[in-house]
C-alpha cells in the first residue's frame, strides 16, 4: 500500500487518487497519541486574548512600517521598512489564514472570519477554495492524488522551489485562478473538494479581489509611482520568502501515502520571531495530529506528547540539512524519503508501514 508501483500522479482526478480511495488511504483513520480527555479539553480551550494581542502587533506593525516606508519613499532608507512590511504581508498572512481557517485563533467567530478574510487576500488564496482545500489536506495529508496542498512533489522541481521563495509561480497561478473564478469558472479539480453550494461564494470573492487589484494598478498609473503596488500586491512577492522557508519543512523529504503524521510531518524548534510570523506552526506533527488545538497551546501540546514523537529538529538550519539532501536523492529515486526514528518511549509505527517503508528509506 505504501510502495509506489507507478510514477506518482498528483492530479486530483488522476490514477493515484483513484488508487488511494480503493486501497483505503483516502479519508483513513489516522494515528493519534493518547491524551486524557480532560487534558485534551483544556488544550482545545479557545481564547480571544492571544489572537487579539498578536493581531494588534501584526497589523499595527504593518501600519507603522508602511507609514515609514511611505515617508521615506524615494530614499534607500525606505527599503528595510518595506522588506519588514513585506514579510508581515506576504508571510505572516500565511499562518493567519491557516489558523483562522481552522476557527481556533479566536474564541469569537467573527474575529476568526475577519482575520481569515484579510489574510487570504494578502496571501492571494481564495478563502472559499482554500478552506475546503485545507480540509482535504488534513483528511488526506500527503496522500498522492488526494492532497491538493503537497508543496514538493516527487521527483522535486528544484527550480520551482527556488522561484517560490520570491512568490513568482504562486502568484502567477493565484492570478490565473482569480481571473478564472472571476469569470465564473470553477475548475474540475476544485469541484472535487468545494461543495457546489459554496462555489458561487468563490466566484464573488474573486470578483471583489479583482476590483481591488484593478483599483490599485489604476492608482499606480495615475500617480506614476509603484508605491500603491508596494503596499498591495507586490509584498506577496518580495515578502514570501519566510513562509516558504518554514513551509517547506512541514512535510519536505518525508514519507507520503501513510496515515501516521509522525512519518510525514516535521516539528522544528524556531526562534521567537519566526514563531510569531509562523504562529507556532513549527509544531507541525502536533498540529496535524490535533488540528483543533489553538496555535497558542501547541507548545503545551508538544511538551505533553513529545515522548511519542520523533525528535524535533533543533533549528531551521537542521531541518534544511536533512531535507535538501533528501530532495537531491529523490531526483534519482522518487521513492526515497527520510524515515523518522521514534524514541524508545513511543508507540511503534503500524507494522505494515514500518516494514514496507524501510526499503524505500535506504
Amino acid at each position: 500500500m505504501t510502495i509506489q508501483a507507478k510514477k506518482r500522479d498528483y492530479d486530483l482526478l488522476g490514477e493515484s487518487g483513484r488508487i488511494a480511495v480503493e486501497t483505503g488511504l483516502a479519508a483513513a483513520q489516522w494515528y493519534h497519541t493518547d491524551i486524557p480527555r480532560k487534558e485534551m479539553k483544556a488544550l482545545m480551550q479557545r481564547s480571544d486574548a492571544p489572537g487579539i494581542r498578536d493581531t494588534v502587533i501584526w497589523l499595527g506593525s504593518m501600519v507603522v512600517l508602511a507609514g515609514l516606508g511611505i515617508y521615506f519613499w524615494g530614499a534607500w532608507i525606505a527599503l528595510p521598512f518595506f522588506l519588514a512590511y513585506g514579510v508581515l504581508y506576504g508571510s505572516a498572512s500565511d499562518s493567519r489564514w491557516h489558523e483562522c481557517g481552522h476557527g481556533t485563533a479566536f474564541k469569537t467567530r467573527w474575529m476568526n472570519d475577519a482575520v481569515y478574510q484579510i489574510a487570504c487576500f494578502m496571501i492571494m488564496r481564495n478563502p472559499v477554495t482554500w478552506r475546503w482545500s485545507h480540509t482535504r489536506h488534513h483528511t488526506d495529508t500527503v496522500i498522492v492524488g488526494r492532497d491538493p496542498e503537497i508543496a514538493v512533489m516527487r521527483p522535486p522541481d528544484l527550480v520551482r522551489l527556488v522561484l517560490n521563495f520570491f512568490g513568482i509561480l504562486d502568484v502567477w497561478h493565484a492570478v490565473i485562478d482569480m481571473l478564472r473564478n472571476a469569470a465564473g469558472i470553477i475548475g474540475a479539480a476544485e469541484k472535487t473538494f468545494i461543495p457546489e453550494m459554496e462555489q458561487p461564494k468563490a466566484i464573488r470573492i474573486a470578483r471583489i479581489w479583482l476590483a481591488i487589484y484593478v483599483a490599485t494598478i489604476a492608482a499606480a498609473l495615475a500617480t506614476g509611482s509603484i508605491l500603491p503596488l508596494m503596499l498591495i500586491g507586490l509584498p506577496r512577492l518580495y515578502g514570501a520568502w519566510h513562509h516558504v522557508l518554514t513551509g517547506l519543512l512541514q512535510h519536505g523529504g518525508l514519507a507520503d501515502n501513510v496515515i501516521d503524521h509522525r512519518l510525514n510531518s516535521r516539528t522544528v524548534y524556531m526562534n521567537p520571531i519566526s514563531r510569531f510570523i509562523y504562529w507556532n506552526m513549527n509544531y507541525h506533527v502536533e498540529h496535524h495530529m490535533f488540528p483543533m488545538v489553538p496555535y497558542h497551546a501547541l507548545p503545551r501540546l508538544h511538551a505533553m506528547i513529545k515522548h511519542d514523537l520523533p525528535a524535533a529538529n533543533p533549528s531551521i538550519l537542521s531541518g534544511y540539512r536533512e531535507m535538501i539532501p533528501a530532495f537531491l536523492r529523490q531526483l534519482r529515486n522518487e521513492d526515497y524519503f527520510l524515515k523518522r526514528e521514534l524514541p524508545a518511549t513511543a508507540r511503534p509505527y503500524r507494522e505494515e508501514f514500518h516494514n514496507e517503508l524501510a526499503p524505500a528509506a535506504q
